[in-house]
């Protein structure tokens, strides 16, 4: 049975099974998504989306949806499903579906009769094809079928309507069409292994809605275009693959291309194996470079969404290979950085002042997995290299004080992962000064860094970062830890900021923490009470002002609750891991560790993105998800502290 599986019951009842999305990807940057029962509810939903860099930065829908349409005896069970107007679904194919699973790919059995029909959808690897394959399960006589394409030739944050611009030209191709609505555009190649009739009938569909984006206070209607149809004929026990991809492909190959791109995929039959399948999906490459996405559907390759991210991505299953991949890119956009000069990757943010400590932290985690020998041989010299252009003070916004702490400028200007800003651009959250997180990733950094060449000959170094590193430890206390218990967020002039906020976790989290045990347990015990959600830890505490925790309604009012009260999955990764820690790894802080994620766990198998973790949730209850469907450094942090803090460290 499968680990990911759903049945008529929840499959035909339209509110429990429209908010439940699949996604699946290569590693191109494109990717197919819709809702469980192929009824697309975003404009970022589509069967083929793919990145289209002759025209932009963005990816685009170019295969909206396919329609499939069982025939028999003269009667037709159009097996689609699609939102028009007024709460309207035409036609309603959901009520055919008598199984959902996932475990390797979405599979879907439908029922229309005496007529059970098998539908298997692969995203082929590093190519940008969706592929289809209809098994006639059981029939008793031949079944005819008709494919229906739903084309939409555009990005993926527009909409496109009935227009006289639109190309209704075709070309026939092996078994199939090829099309291109738009110039610009690549043409789309529809194909299928076994002879069929292409039927020209262009037809407009008009007025489908996409109540997602009109949950967001958007717009969220569009006309979609069908040039026509395919149809052919299955006999009882017969598989037929559709193929929709950017080049022509030799349709023999298809059947084994489809069973191939099945047994590939990590079985989803477990927590840990969904979580890895999920991780997967965020890697990118492109000319010769690897990237890590900071989430599906719209957010590109961050720096710091990448350093932290990528340990849980990768050495929790020992991928060593995407890890060094993606990390040399990531030193090319570091040496850019740090040299004055233009990124010459496509990695975002790398000027944010707490970046470079986190990606200490990301080579510190495979230091931690593989040793410090192999650690030192491979990255040492960039280890070294960003430690001391930081030493020096050569950060344009990452200040070393007298006092060993580091200081940043963030009244004017978002600087740390609490990045929302108003529509001036001024940060709703304007944290600056001495902010606790950057101090304790900077602690982290001189200890990591000293113990690692602690036996080279660069004595002067590692004295330098002993010695910053006491004054260091010194100071932070005296600077962040209040009377009532806990960290204050940031302090600057004088002020301190007693915001009940979850970055304080990371002061007892990481590996080397200036905190005492006592004060360790207090801070945790403090993100427990105020903080602490079943799926992430809320940005603000119910009991600070400014709390707003649902993050719903237009762009403006979502934006003054992203950090003001909505839960973080990502989060829960640095408390797990502080909980571990505080605990000493016993045995019966593994089994409370264990009970924290149950609620993850379902999350993962029933909301939002079937198989991963979205990027935020609702600060109080129901605790619904938002934001992106699939995030990156929610899967990471999740399999990270599973893997190194749950079931490895433990005595």
């Amino acid at each position: 049975m499968s680990y990911l599986r759903f049945d008529k019951t929840l499959m035909t009842n339209l509110e429990e099974s429209l908010p439940k999305e699949i996604l699946r990807s290569n590693r191109s940057g494109a990717y197919s998504c819709s809702t469980i029962v192929d009824c697309n509810t975003r404009k970022y939903h589509g069967l083929l989306v793919v990145p289209v860099p002759e025209l932009d930065d963005e990816n685009h829908v170019l295969l909206s949806s396919l329609d499939a349409t069982v025939i028999q005896h003269g009667a037709e069970f159009n097996l689609g499903l699609h939102k028009y107007g007024g709460g309207n679904f035409s036609p309603r194919g959901h009520k055919y579906i008598r199984e959902f699973s996932t475990q390797q790919v979405p599979t879907t059995i439908y029922r229309v009769g005496d007529v059970i029909l098998r539908r298997e959808m692969m995203f082929q690897h590093f190519e940008n094809r969706i592929i289809i394959r209809y098994t006639l399960v059981d029939s008793h006589c031949p079944t005819t079928m008709r494919l229906q394409p739903f084309l939409a030739f555009r990005s993926v944050r527009e909409y496109t309507y009935e227009n006289d611009r639109a190309c209704r030209d075709f070309q026939e191709v092996q078994n199939g069409i090829k099309t291109c609505m738009y110039p610009g555009y690549p043409e789309l190649f529809m194909q299928l292994n076994k002879e069929n009739e292409f039927v020209y009938k262009p037809d407009w569909y008009r007025g489908l809605e996409y109540p997602k984006e009109q949950e967001r206070g958007y717009a969220g209607n569009e006309d979609l275009y069908v040039p026509g149809y395919f149809v052919f004929t299955l006999d009882k026990g017969e598989s037929v693959v559709f193929s929709a991809g950017l080049n022509e492909i030799d349709t023999s190959t298809l059947a084994d291309l489809a069973e191939y791109e099945k047994n590939v995929r990590t079985p989803r039959d477990n927590f840990y194996n969904t979580l890895v399948n999920s991780a997967h999906q965020f890697f990118v490459h492109r000319e010769h470079e690897d990237y890590v996405l900071a989430g599906y559907p719209w957010f590109k390759c961050r720096a710091r969404d990448m350093f932290i991210s990528l340990p849980g991505l990768t050495l929790t299953n020992n991928e060593l290979k995407k890890y060094d991949d993606v990390m040399e890119t990531a030193e090319k956009a570091i040496r850019h950085f740090m040299a004055g000069e233009p990124l010459e990757v496509s990695v975002t943010e790398m000027e944010h002042p707490d970046v470079l400590l986190w990606a200490v932290w990301c080579l510190q985690q495979y230091a931690d997995t593989q040793g410090a020998e192999k650690c030192m041989q491979k990255y040492g010299s960039l280890i070294h290299d960003i430690m001391q252009w930081l030493m020096e003070g050569k950060h344009p916004n990452l200040e070393i004080r007298p006092n060993g702490l580091v200081y940043s400028e963030g009244r004017d200007k978002a600087v740390t992962w609490m990045n929302s800003t108003d529509q001036g651009g001024r940060p709703i959250v304007p944290r600056t000064g001495y902010i606790v997180e950057f101090n304790a990733l900077w602690y982290n950094a001189l200890m990591f860094t000293a113990k690692l060449f602690a036996n080279t000959a660069d004595t002067a170094f590692v004295q330098n970062l002993e010695m910053d590193a006491r004054v260091c430890a010194d100071n932070f206390a005296p600077m962040f830890y209040n009377e009532f218990g806990y960290l204050c967020d940031y302090c600057v002039d004088g002020y301190r900021n007693y915001d009940v906020r979850p970055n304080m976790i990371f002061a007892v989290a990481l590996d080397y923490s200036p905190l005492d045990k006592k004060q360790c347990k207090s801070v945790l015990d403090y993100c427990t009470k105020e903080l602490s959600t079943p799926k992430g830890l809320r940005s603000l505490s119910p009991k600070s002002r400014g709390y707003n925790p649902m993050y719903v309604g237009p762009q403006a009012q979502r934006d003054y609750a992203y950090h003001q009260g909505t839960a973080w999955g990502f989060l829960m990764g640095g408390f797990l891991t502080a909980y571990m820690k505080v605990h000493h790894h016993s045995p019966e802080a593994k089994k409370q560790a264990m009970a924290y994620l149950a609620p993850v766990q379902t999350h993962l198998l029933e909301e939002g993105c079937i198989g991963s973790i979205s990027e935020i949730l609702d600060g109080d209850a129901p605790h619904t998800c938002r934001g992106c469907y699939a995030q990156a450094w929610s899967v990471g942090e999740i399999l990270r502290c599973y893997t190194q803090d749950i079931q490895k460290n433990q005595k």
